[in-house]
């Protein structure tokens, strides 16, 4: 492997916005500066968390930024969204230790996109190098590049990376000017179940649509209490801390889309989305009512109304939950990349994701033939 020299820094803070957003580019808020400094700043990352910030650089000619990876040492496998626990167990029983390992993610957010982010496209080689040396001159068990973007599969592969392959559930904009444009492309069953759902879930409530400055303090504590019960019951504690939140919308502003439902003046429930340039990113949900079907609504028919509005392409709603092919979002392969260095365990994992692979294409195949879409 060529030599490769890299900076390894002790946060994404060490790195000034301008440099780090060079590399990141704008479309995609979760490498973006802005998102994860957040997440540094709050106390979300860092310390006692398990995911110690560790950015790569790779400098270019001119001395500035090529390639960044935004990398993390992980000593747990908490907030990924791509399973590698049985990994872990079976490295472990070998004698080995598993952790410490190497992620190069957006923390806490299956999002697809870059993992490596290039001023220079001509550098990539040398930031997967990078990666690998601080593994291999580290002693640690693996790298993970986790929800990668698609164009960036074959860079991993050609370094020998091996890819694993996974489904969400996204929707799809074609080129809709009202929700009831998207409703006349689904079967006339479907149509009717979804104004059934919408009609019974906002009966009595009011929904707010808010950005930027309209985002108040007593928004952000509703959310919080929203955030709190739905991460105690998923995760057993919440991953990101109380100051976040209001941390994430002033430094996102109007990127940032809070979807509430008021009963009597009185948020009761919300959805936490940012706003990409060509996609509406749907992360947090949670309420302190039970009114059913609310979680559809704000999760997945507001979010279409939003990306309707403006134009955006499509709308992903976070990882699984094939209850969301009912509504419209349709599975889309996902992927991540793994470096291990060792052999005997790069040959297991490799057997398992080749009999993986095989199931996740076929359930994927098998889930699109049950969208919700009029036939012919």
């Amino acid at each position: 492997m060529t030599s490769v020299t890299a900076r390894l820094h002790d946060g994404v803070r060490a790195i000034s916005a301008a440099e780090w957003d060079a590399c990141a580019g704008p479309g995609n808020p979760f490498v973006g500066h802005a998102f994860l400094a957040a997440l540094e700043e709050s106390g979300s990352v860092g310390g006692r968390s398990g995911w110690q910030p560790l950015p790569i650089v790779v400098d270019g000619v001119d001395g500035r930024p090529a390639a960044i990876a935004p990398a993390y040492a992980k000593s747990h496998s908490q907030g990924e969204y791509v399973f590698d626990h049985g990994w872990a167990d079976a490295w472990e029983r070998a004698g080995g230790s598993y952790y410490p390992k190497l992620q190069i993610a957006a923390p806490f957010s299956p999002v697809p996109g870059p993992r490596l982010l290039l001023r220079d496209p001509a550098a990539a080689p040398a930031l997967i190098g990078a990666i690998e040396a601080v593994v291999d001159q580290n002693g640690l068990s693996s790298a993970h590049a986790t929800f990668i973007a698609e164009d960036q599969v074959p860079l991993f592969e050609a370094a020998g990376w091996l890819i694993r392959l996974g489904t969400q559930f996204h929707w799809a904009n074609r080129d809709y000017v009202t929700f009831d444009d998207f409703l006349a492309d689904l079967a006339s069953r479907k149509r009717k179940a979804i104004r059934k759902e919408r009609a019974a879930a906002v009966e009595g409530l009011t929904i707010r649509h808010l950005t930027g400055a309209a985002i108040e303090p007593r928004h952000w504590d509703a959310f919080w209490r929203f955030y709190q019960d739905t991460g105690s019951r998923k995760w057993g504690r919440p991953y990101l801390t109380r100051t976040f939140f209001p941390l994430l919308g002033q430094a996102l502003d109007e990127r940032v889309l809070l979807i509430l439902a008021e009963r009597d003046g009185v948020p009761i429930a919300g959805a936490l989305n940012l706003i990409g340039d060509d996609a509406l990113y749907g992360r947090y949900w949670g309420a302190t009512e039970e009114v059913p079907f609310l979680h559809f609504e704000l999760c997945y028919y507001q979010a279409i109304d939003a990306a309707i509005a403006r134009g955006l392409s499509r709308v992903e709603a976070g990882a699984q939950g094939e209850h969301k092919l009912a509504r419209g979002y349709v599975p889309v392969p996902t992927w991540s990349a793994h470096y291990i260095p060792d052999p005997n365990f790069h040959r297991a994992v490799a057997d398992f994701l080749e009999r993986e692979r095989e199931g996740v294409a076929a359930d994927a195949d098998y889930l699109t033939t049950l969208a919700p879409f009029r036939r012919g």
